[in-house]
Order: C-alpha cells, then sequence, then structure tokens
C-alpha cells in the first residue's frame, strides 16, 4: 500500500509542477481547479505514506487554517481548491533544486577546493573561516545537504579529533554557515520567496545579505578565538598535523587547480544567468530558477559528454527521491492552506496591527526589531526557516510597510538564521545530531546561544542605522 502511495505522490506531484507552468504562462480556471485538485491528490497520498509523528506539523496548519476558514464563514472547498495552490511556486522550486547536486557526484570538486586552499588556511581561524565560506558555496547547489556532505569531509580530514571541542569546533563551522546563507543564497527556497513575494530588489538585497553573512563569519571566528581559550585545545597544531599527513594522498595539483576554475565558472554561470534573466525579463525568482538549473544542469552533462548519465540521475531521482519528499511538500501545501484562509479572512491585518501596536507600546521597538522574533517563535514550535518565511512574507505581502523591502526581507531572514542555530526541531540541527552524535540540545542551544545574542545586535544595528538614515 505504501509502495502505491508512493509511485502515485510521484506522479501527482510532477503534475503539479507542470500545471504551475501551464497556469503561470496561462492562467485558466480550469488549469487552476486541475492543479488544486492534483494538491489535494497529493495530500490524500500522503497521508498513506507518512507516520503520525510526520504529519503532526501539517494537520496543525491544515486545522488552523480550517478553524480560520470556518470561522469566518468562508468555504471549505475553496480552502482545499486554491490553499494547495498558494505554494505552488514554492513546491516546484523544491522539486528541481536538487538536480544541481548530480554535478557534485561527477568530479572531486571539494577536495579540489580544499587542496588548493590548504596552504591558506594553516591556522585555526583560517581553517574555519574557509569551511564556513567553502559551506556556503555548496549550500548553493545541496541547500541543507551540505551539511552532512561537508562535516563528513571533515571529519575525514580531522579524523583523529574528536572531543567536544573538536565537535564545536566541525559543528558550529557548518551549521552557522548553512544558517547564515538564507540571507544571501538566491537558491535557498526561503530566501528566493521572500525576495519575490515582497518585491525587495534582488541585486540589493544579495550584496546587502552577503555583507551581513560576512560579518556572522567573522563573528563566528572571533567566538572560536574565545572556545579555543576555554577549552585549553590548540587547533591549530591538530590542523596542521592533519595537513602534513593528507599531502601524501593530494590529487595532482594542475588537475585540482583545473577543478577548481571549473567549479568558480560553473557557479557563477548559475548565478549570473539567474541574476541576468530576473533583471533584463522581469520575471519572478521562483518562476525562472527551475527551467534555468534544469538546461543549466542537462547543459554540463553535454558538455562533459556525459547525457546518459544524466538520464541515469532523473531516472534515480523519480523513482527513489521524489517519494521521499512528501513530508516537506505536504507540510507547504498545509502553509500555504493556512495563508489562503488568513489573507482570506483578513485575520492577518490584525495580526499586524498587533505587531504594530506593541511598536507603539514599547519605547525603543520598531517592526523591524520584533519580525526576527516571529520566525525564532515558529521555529522553535517546530517550523523550518523555509515554512516560517513562507507565513510571514505570505502575509507581509498584502500589507503596506513603510519600511524598506529589502529591510523586512534582511529582519526576517536574520530571524530564521536563529532558529536554525538554536531550535533543537528543525531539521538542519537534527541532521548536523544525527551525524555527529550529539544531543540537539548541545548542537543547537549550549553551543550557538551567546553567538545568537551577539548576531541580533549585529544585524538590528545595521537595519536600524539604515532605517534612520531612510527616513
Amino acid at each position: 500500500m505504501r509502495q502505491f502511495a508512493s509511485i502515485g505522490f510521484t506522479i501527482a506531484i510532477i503534475i503539479y509542477a507542470v500545471m504551475h507552468y501551464v497556469t503561470y504562462i496561462n492562467a485558466t480556471e480550469i488549469g487552476s481547479i486541475i492543479l488544486g485538485i492534483t494538491g489535494v491528490v497529493i495530500l490524500i497520498f500522503s497521508l498513506a505514506i507518512l507516520s503520525i509523528r510526520a504529519l503532526a506539523v501539517p494537520l496543525f496548519l491544515f486545522f488552523i487554517a480550517l478553524s480560520i476558514q470556518l470561522f469566518t464563514m468562508n468555504s471549505f472547498a475553496s480552502l482545499l481548491l486554491y490553499g494547495v495552490s498558494e505554494m505552488s511556486n514554492l513546491i516546484t522550486l523544491l522539486l528541481i533544486v536538487p538536480i544541481i547536486s548530480w554535478i557534485l557526484r561527477e568530479e572531486r570538486y571539494i577536495d579540489a577546493i580544499m587542496q588548493v586552499a590548504q596552504r591558506s588556511l594553516n591556522t585555526s581561524k583560517k581553517f574555519y573561516f574557509g569551511i564556513m565560506i567553502v559551506n556556503q558555496v555548496i549550500s548553493y547547489f545541496l541547500l541543507f545537504g551540505a551539511i552532512p556532505m561537508m562535516y563528513q569531509f571533515i571529519n575525514d580530514f580531522l579524523k583523529d579529533k574528536t572531543s567536544e571541542a573538536w565537535e564545536y569546533f566541525k559543528g558550529t563551522a557548518l551549521l552557522r554557515s548553512f544558517a547564515l546563507t538564507t540571507l544571501w543564497v538566491i537558491s535557498i527556497p526561503s530566501f528566493a520567496f521572500a525576495v519575490d513575494h515582497l518585491d525587495a530588489s534582488l541585486g540589493w538585497t544579495i550584496i546587502q545579505g552577503f555583507l551581513i553573512s560576512l560579518g556572522g563569519i567573522f563573528l563566528s571566528v572571533l567566538f572560536l578565538s574565545f572556545k579555543e581559550k576555554s577549552y585549553q585545545v590548540d587547533f591549530t597544531l591538530g590542523i596542521q598535523e592533519e595537513m602534513t599527513g593528507r599531502l601524501a594522498h593530494a590529487l595532482d595539483a594542475k588537475y585540482a587547480k583545473r577543478l577548481v576554475i571549473e567549479f568558480a565558472v560553473l557557479f557563477l554561470s548559475l548565478f549570473s544567468t539567474i541574476f541576468i534573466i530576473h533583471i533584463i525579463m522581469g520575471w519572478g525568482l521562483l518562476a525562472i530558477i527551475p527551467p534555468i538549473i534544469v538546461v543549466w544542469t542537462f547543459g554540463y552533462f553535454i558538455l562533459k559528454k556525459r547525457p546518459k548519465r544524466f538520464f541515469a540521475e532523473m531516472k534515480t531521482y523519480i523513482k527513489k527521491d521524489v517519494g521521499q519528499k512528501s513530508q516537506q511538500f505536504s507540510l507547504l501545501l498545509a502553509a500555504g492552506m493556512l495563508i489562503y484562509a488568513v489573507n482570506n479572512s483578513g485575520v492577518g491585518n490584525y495580526l499586524i496591527d498587533g505587531l504594530f501596536y506593541v511598536e507603539e507600546t514599547i519605547p525603543f521597538v520598531n517592526f523591524l526589531t520584533i519580525v526576527p522574533f516571529m520566525a525564532i517563535i515558529l521555529g522553535f514550535l517546530g517550523l523550518g526557516p523555509l515554512t516560517v518565511i513562507v507565513l510571514v512574507a505570505g502575509i507581509l505581502e498584502n500589507v503596506n510597510l513603510v519600511y524598506p523591502a529589502e529591510l523586512v526581507v534582511l529582519a526576517m531572514t536574520s530571524g530564521s538564521v536563529i532558529s536554525v542555530i538554536l531550535s533543537p526541531v528543525v531539521l538542519p540541527v537534527i541532521i548536523l545530531s544525527s551525524t555527529n552524535k550529539l544531543s540537539i540540545v548541545k548542537n543547537g542551544i549550549i553551543f550557538n546561544w551567546s553567538y545568537a545574542i551577539a548576531f541580533y545586535i549585529l544585524v538590528q544595528g545595521y537595519i536600524q542605522v539604515m532605517w534612520y538614515f531612510m527616513h
């Protein structure tokens, strides 16, 4: 039964993605109805696939949406039919983005990057900084899948370093750097959704987010120096010992440099193509990223003269991987219904009015100060950064704010950064804990609470100064 439901789910999600583009290009009533029916079918198959525990959050969101819809005397049928269509752009993006990872399996790009850079990464702070930068670039391709992949790589590099101090070194570098990608990386769905739905300037939002991300990395390096003293461990000595051992198993120097150049070209070509088409054509990010990724990935395999590998990867992805995304997609469908109910009923305006009431009541507090806590609180309730940004941006989309969209996006995504590094119930912390075998509380709250406070102060300092000069 579960296997049949998994096959049905896979077929339905592919039809859903196709119908998203059909209705995007040529919006018709019949197309919208087919899209909505397909979304409902996806939810039905998800009920057969997932355990009660996995369904807890989607069902929680659905019942809140249903309660709002019924309390405000709105139609249950419209909630189902149109609510499940609310997230079609994001679900299509999440379906397509993982195929970028096929490229990283073709060549030893990460090994080459670390080998070429290792002479510059011969101290603990430089190595830590380098790992955070590389992990951000890899996250561009793998999203949170970069965490276990990069952890395995670093763990192999530092294979004899397994104390709590070294796990702090490895874990915080990966978790914090991934969290910081939500501030600026185009392929991160929450960032793309926020920019798209709040109509923020893509170029300025990326530049601003990248600079804050860089500030967050330097802040993390500063915290590492304090921890190195408190743990009384010489990280630099340990790293230099491992580097000496790895030189004997290095890639050919010319081959490694060629792979690094090739990877840089790949990164820049994907980034620039998305950016240029968005600027020239004026299309939304969520609409242009999936087809560009498909064409770009296929082009890579053609240039490498490996088209059969592309189709083999596609076959494996459709047969095995898509069916495993049922929890993620059902969560987004439920979130879409909640956004539909909130916006359709006017409840969203009351929520925003409540935030402005807090702004007026508490001195030295404004809307941009409060917004990050929405992401943080919802993160501790089990909602990941993507779901949080989807809910908050989906509500704010229909509200006339006096604040620049770029600052609102930064405030929201800074909250998701803190949520990712602290919350013991969001996916990145859980993935890291399953990889390094430390508790989710230690990997999250214990290792990162002081850094989270400092990061919030850093971001708010920038936001409030910018807002002061803008108005």
